[in-house]
């Protein structure tokens, strides 16, 4: 397979820097989590519209002022695996906003939350059986179908953040799509991602996913396949 029908894109930074996410254990050892964000819809531009003439029949542009972009600060939270809850306040100002942030992020910390960094999370792949190693237009769909349905179905439960897709060769003409996923706690992750592909009818059938520690992609072991058991390869 050449390098030129591999996709290797990164679709959210776990650590972006617009957008707060602490996690910490409860009393009950559940992980929880709550995240922050700025929604500034737009804010910083601006728009000139060039009119037909005046109303007295001048040919001078007409310059309309665009309407000052609406700023939402966002909160989120809930606990991993589950829908979380949501509710976004208007905000004067982005600065406003901004300030928001900061202190939400003193608040969390002040409560026990802490951020987690990719180092301190699990790596999970959902892998997708292709029919050939030549890679075709319904699985570069298929690939784009799961970006779309499996983004905001993990990142609404706070399970996992998309990393990176790529495919791969499965030997004997066949092919691989593997999805890279980081994630807080894998056992959630892979039950959401279980429960998504199905509901999205995305090849369910053809999936396996498998969890392993984040830097060794060699000791990754299935946790759902049609088989059952637990070898996986990339």
């Amino acid at each position: 397979m050449s390098s030129s029908e591999t996709i290797n894109q990164t679709v959210l930074d776990g650590l972006d820097p617009n957008i707060v996410r602490m996690y910490k254990r409860n009393d009950d050892g559940v992980l929880v989590f709550r995240e922050a964000w700025v929604d500034a819809g737009g804010a910083g531009e601006t728009d000139d519209a060039e009119g037909e003439g005046n109303e007295k029949g001048g040919s001078e542009p007409a310059v309309v002022a665009a309407e000052a972009p609406e700023v939402f600060f966002v909160l989120n939270h809930g606990t991993v695996g589950h829908i979380s809850t949501s509710k976004d306040a208007p905000v004067k100002t982005l600065e406003e906003a901004e300030g928001m942030l900061a202190a939400f992020a003193e608040q969390c910390v002040e409560d026990g939350y802490a951020t987690l960094t990719r180092d301190e999370q699990t790596l999970v792949v959902a892998q997708f059986a292709l029919k050939s190693d030549r890679v075709s237009d319904r699985d570069k769909h298929l690939a784009q179908r799961v970006k779309d349905t499996l983004t905001p179905h993990l990142a609404w439960r706070g399970s996992g953040v998309l990393e990176k897709f790529e495919f791969t060769s499965a030997g004997h003409g066949l092919g691989k799509l593997n999805v890279y996923i980081v994630a807080p706690d894998a056992p959630r992750a892979v039950a959401n991602i279980k429960v998504c592909i199905r509901e999205e009818k995305l090849d369910f059938t053809k999936l396996t996913v498998a969890t392993g520690p984040i830097n060794d992609p060699s000791a990754l072991r299935a946790k759902h396949s049609s088989t059952g058991g637990t070898a996986f390869s990339l």
